[in-house]
């Protein structure tokens, strides 16, 4: 069966090949099957992760039952393909949400795992996979295997940020954390350059839960707003009614996101959040954590050619020369990005083998694809962040060298071995299974 089943980049967009997961389960007799297949959540994955050409992708949505949720815990159990908005709308009226949530509330349980991903509180929280306490993976042998901190230890470090590579996750249990409110109390600090910001954001972090920048791009100075925030009091757990109030109904048949209209943006967007500096504001859960949800399709503002997203994390030390240096190598190119954010993470370990965050600061960028010039660009923002000893977010990538990644996960062999021999994806065939002719080999040890 062929399916529209893009990443959400849009670069590469074609009908894809797709297996039903319970004729997917069918075909698993020892892992001799000629036909490679990556697990599909709900395609918010930005690059190629989440694409296996050649291959069948198993779309997981059909699977999105919640099985428990033990309100004296919060430990909540459901089937891999339910979304974290349909998480949040079953355990918020219990007074529960997300320990650790992305910039959008319609990525699946699976995907959220494979991925490991992380949120606006890394510093307090971690990422998603510090509060996976256990799941259930299906393997190409026909086996599940109950995978757990305890138990098969090996698979469930394997699996936290292994891209969907190790298997198919059935189900998962996740830790939710009690909250006082969905709201977020949040308060707004405007800061003139990054040296001003790189000042403030360690006591902003040690001071709150949450905590954000966006930093205006397109400006010489580097500047923008510092976000904080912490959960209301006030026992309002009310979830939204419609995830979205607006649409991008058709492509549009160019990029709208160019230099005009963001300089535009970026300037009545920084003076309407200056406005408010110093005010305590109360911001819904959606407003404050999902902004980009509340327009449909918003992706297709950047036109038929897609965008490409750039993260990286660069290590404390190196953070103050190499992060401007990268937001001026993209004005030097002339290429205007339409969310540029910038965090730090914190120590917290990941207890998956391979996982993006590191202590750093985080700088994302996404770009409109114009083709030769921003993959030129890429490279650029590529090689500064390996030269400050940081890496590039790989399920965010379309485009990275194998050396790049690399540089930046040298751990990838180990993942290598534990990956299931019928489950690969476009991403690892282009840099993982490229960095070595015997890693193949190395998968069946």
């Amino acid at each position: 069966m062929a399916a529209n089943l893009d990443s959400f980049g849009r670069i590469d967009r074609h009908s894809r090949r797709s297996l039903a997961p319970d004729l997917a389960m069918e075909s698993f007799d020892g892992g001799s099957g000629e036909l490679s297949l990556l697990a599909f959540g709900n395609g918010k994955s930005y690059g190629d992760s989440c694409h296996n050409e050649g291959g069948a992708l198993v779309p997981m949505r059909s699977r999105r039952t919640i099985l428990h949720l033990d309100i004296s815990s919060g430990v909540l159990k459901a089937e891999a393909g339910i979304t974290l908005e349909e998480i949040i709308a079953h355990a918020a009226p219990h007074g529960f949400f997300l320990p650790v949530t992305p910039g959008t509330r319609f990525v699946t349980l699976g995907g959220a795992i494979a991925n490991d991903v992380h949120g606006k509180n890394h510093h307090v929280r971690g990422t998603f996979g510090c509060h996976v306490t256990g799941f259930e993976l299906l393997r190409s042998d026909g086996r599940r295997y109950a995978c757990s901190p305890n138990e098969n230890a090996e698979l469930f470090a394997a699996t936290i940020g292994g891209m969907g590579l190790t298997g198919i996750v059935l189900s998962a249990s996740i830790k939710l954390m009690r909250v006082g409110s969905l709201d977020v109390e949040e308060e707004i600090t405007p800061f003139a350059d990054l040296d001003e910001y790189f000042g403030l954001a360690e006591a902003a972090d040690a001071a709150n839960e949450y905590a954000v920048a966006w930093v205006d791009q397109l400006a010489p100075t580097n500047r923008g707003v510092l976000l904080t925030g912490n959960h209301a009091q006030n026992g309002n757990f009310q979830t939204a009614k419609s995830a979205t109030r607006l649409t991008v109904p058709f492509e549009m048949p160019f990029s709208m996101l160019n230099g005009l209209s963001l300089k535009a943006f970026n300037f009545a967007y920084f003076h309407a959040k200056a406005r408010k500096s110093g005010q305590k504001t109360l911001s819904t859960y959606g407003s404050f954590f999902y902004p980009l949800d509340a327009v449909g399709n918003w992706n297709r503002l950047y036109g038929p050619k897609g965008l490409y997203q750039h993260q990286s994390v660069i290590p404390f030390a190196s953070a103050r020369k190499a992060i401007p240096q990268m937001l001026e190598a993209s004005r030097k190119a002339g290429q205007a990005s339409f969310l540029t954010v910038l965090k730090r993470f914190g120590a917290a370990a990941s207890p998956g083998l391979f996982s993006f965050p590191r202590p750093g600061y985080t700088l994302t960028m996404d770009f409109s694809n114009r083709g030769a010039s921003t993959l030129k660009l890429l490279e650029t923002l590529d090689a500064l962040t390996v030269e400050a000893g940081g890496r590039v977010n790989p399920y965010k990538d379309q485009r990275m060298s194998a050396a790049t990644f690399a540089a930046g996960f040298p751990e990838w062999a180990e993942l290598e071995r534990y990956r299931d021999p019928r489950f690969s994806s476009d991403f690892w065939r282009r840099t993982a299974l490229s960095l070595s002719a015997n890693a193949p080999a190395l998968a069946a040890e």
